[in-house]
């Protein structure tokens, strides 16, 4: 906007600021109001044309030696202010004017050869200040003056601001990946979660986060995943993990059992002759699949007795630990083995 202009509007106002208010206080009222009336925000053309405004007088204010302008132009034209030279006349000296517009244009004072500087309205108006401008920028004035309209008329690009927001899945979700539904500022969006995603992990969704202004980006949105916990499975890198009960006969002589996954299919785990508690089984494939790679589901055995043994279980197990003496000697031996051997 063309500082000819700046005659018919109240910067001050339009932000809500007092005029000696501070340029923390400006950016503060600037953002409440930009916030309020953005288009993306706050449809219609009343606040479309707000929002304009809003942005103007930011534009202004927020420069020091704009608004030193401004406050200059404004606090000279408000009272229909007539200067003029010549001896005869009430006039204005440009000499105490030169610490204002002097040090606003780079100039020390009017006209070559002319001390004093005369500026008049027809009518009794107020002065016409691309004239003024002119004067004090020379032959060049209008040139530069054109060139600092331009420059108003593309205000400075502003990043939008970062969101943060939380999500919570399935323990198969985590798993296997989702697309979810969000809906940020009134905008509703999906977006795919990667397979593998743990507890607590942040996602970067870039361009969700707050609208830039003036052509700036917009800020992006950082999702924390939660992930409810499973009675049955954990997650460890690729790798399903899972604990699988079996009997001691299933344990000792090998079994062929049945279990479901993580998607609540049956599966048939091979369980070796001499099998013990805490012995891993891989199945391939049943973990992770995500850009890293594939990961298995892992069945740990847990050997498993009965809480409360009849008369004959007991006694078919003391002959079973007899016949076994070797071995019980072994397992003997094993206990009493300091660790350091």
């Amino acid at each position: 906007m063309a500082e000819n202009e700046w005659l018919n509007k109240d910067f001050y106002k339009v932000l809500g600021v007092s005029k000696d208010a501070s340029e923390t206080e400006i950016t503060k009222a600037y953002r409440k109001l930009a916030r309020q009336y953005h288009p993306d925000l706050n449809k219609g053309a009343a606040a479309e044309e707000k929002f304009k405004n809003i942005s103007e007088a930011y534009d202004v204010l927020r420069n020091k030696e704009q608004r030193q302008k401004y406050d200059a132009i404004r606090q000279f034209g408000m009272g229909g202010a007539r200067f003029a030279g010549g001896s005869s006349q009430q006039g204005f000296d440009a000499n105490s004017f030169q610490d204002i517009f002097g040090s606003m244009f780079g100039g020390a004072g009017g006209a070559q050869g002319d001390p004093r500087v005369r500026f008049s309205t027809s009518g009794g108006g107020q002065p016409d200040f691309s004239d003024i401008f002119s004067s004090f920028g020379g032959a060049g004035g209008g040139s530069s003056r054109r060139g600092y309209q331009r420059a108003q008329q593309q205000p400075q690009a502003v990043a939008g601001a970062d969101r943060n927001s939380s999500i919570t899945l399935s323990f198969r979700q985590a798993v296997k990946g989702a697309t979810v539904s969000l809906s940020v500022g009134g905008t509703k969006f999906k977006t795919h979660l990667p397979a593998g995603v743990n507890d607590g992990q942040k996602i970067r969704l870039a361009g969700k986060g707050h609208p830039g202004q003036h052509g700036g980006a917009n800020g992006d949105l950082y999702l924390t995943v939660h992930v409810k916990e499973s009675e049955h499975f954990t997650l460890h890198g690729l790798d399903v993990l899972m604990d699988l009960p079996v009997t001691v006969a299933e344990a000792a002589l090998g079994a062929k059992v049945e279990a479901l996954d993580v998607d609540g299919e049956t599966i048939t785990v091979k369980v070796p002759s001499g099998s013990t508690t805490g012995t891993e089984i891989r199945i391939s494939g049943k973990g992770v699949h995500n850009t890293k790679g594939k990961g298995d589901l892992v069945a740990t055995l847990r050997v498993a007795l009965p809480h409360k043994l009849s008369i004959k279980q007991k006694k078919m197990l003391r002959e079973f630990d007899n016949d076994s003496e070797s071995f019980a000697a072994e397992i003997s031996e094993q206990r009493l083995t300091p660790e350091a051997k």
